[in-house]
């Protein structure tokens, strides 16, 4: 499966693109909102969330057919951006199930940066984060 492929028809919002990486009995879920979902309703959903996307794969782990990849995902104009972790299964190169994680990215929590606990993975002009 070519995960940049399938990454660049999500962000795309491109439905056509979309339908050919999974089976037809595949299904999506983000556990972040308890939301389980079939194909055609995860493509749905993805095609007619409000806005332009872009991203970045920053990570691919693959286990047998399993994908596990970590995601930078942002709004075109760079006002929202989030990290999402990808669990893809997949059969005869086609995705069978994903799971998925979603997190805001910002800033650390004050508490933390009075403290000076931590530092910086990369500069702020880098991460997506305005």
């Amino acid at each position: 499966m070519d995960l940049k492929a399938y990454w660049e028809a999500v962000l795309k919002q491109d439905a056509q693109a979309m339908k050919k990486f999974f089976h037809k009995d595949a299904y999506v879920n983000w556990h972040n909102t308890n939301e389980h979902f079939t194909v055609e309703e995860f493509i749905r959903v993805n095609c007619e969330y409000p806005g332009e996307w872009e991203g970045k794969i920053e990570r691919v782990e693959k286990l047998k057919n399993l994908f596990i990849a970590a995601v930078n995902v942002y709004s075109s104009d760079r006002s929202l951006s989030f990290h999402v972790v990808s669990f893809i299964k997949t059969e005869d190169n086609k995705i069978t199930a994903v799971d998925e994680y979603w997190g805001d990215d910002g800033e650390a929590p004050k508490w933390r940066d009075d403290k000076k606990i931590g530092t910086e993975i990369r500069p702020k002009a880098q991460s997506g984060v305005v």
